[in-house]
């Protein structure tokens, strides 16, 4: 979650599969306000020092969220490129 003067402005979804280093991004949301005010580099930027040695991947296609993950070098895979470990986590729907 990200949060702003107490307030949940955000969020990144993710799994990390420590096993195999990779992880996967399946969400990102940012309050309108705060999108173009560098707090998604900044949450990407500590997810990546939360889990050091992990490759990260994205299977994101939105538009809000391409631009934010092509400056910070994260590409979008298929779901079928990631490693077995995430695969079934990633297809299926994380409220189920």
């Amino acid at each position: 979650m990200l949060v702003h003067i107490r307030k949940v402005v955000g969020r990144v979804t993710y799994r990390a599969c420590e096993e195999c280093a990779e992880g996967v991004i399946t969400d990102v949301v940012l309050d309108e306000p705060f999108r173009d005010c560098g707090l998604g580099t900044r949450a990407l930027s500590h997810l990546r020092s939360q889990h050091p040695g992990v490759t990260w991947h994205t299977t994101l296609e939105k538009r809000l969220t391409r631009d934010l993950l092509h400056r910070m070098r994260i590409p979008k895979t298929a779901v079928g490129g990631i490693c077995s470990h995430l695969r079934s986590v990633v297809v299926a729907p994380a409220d189920s």
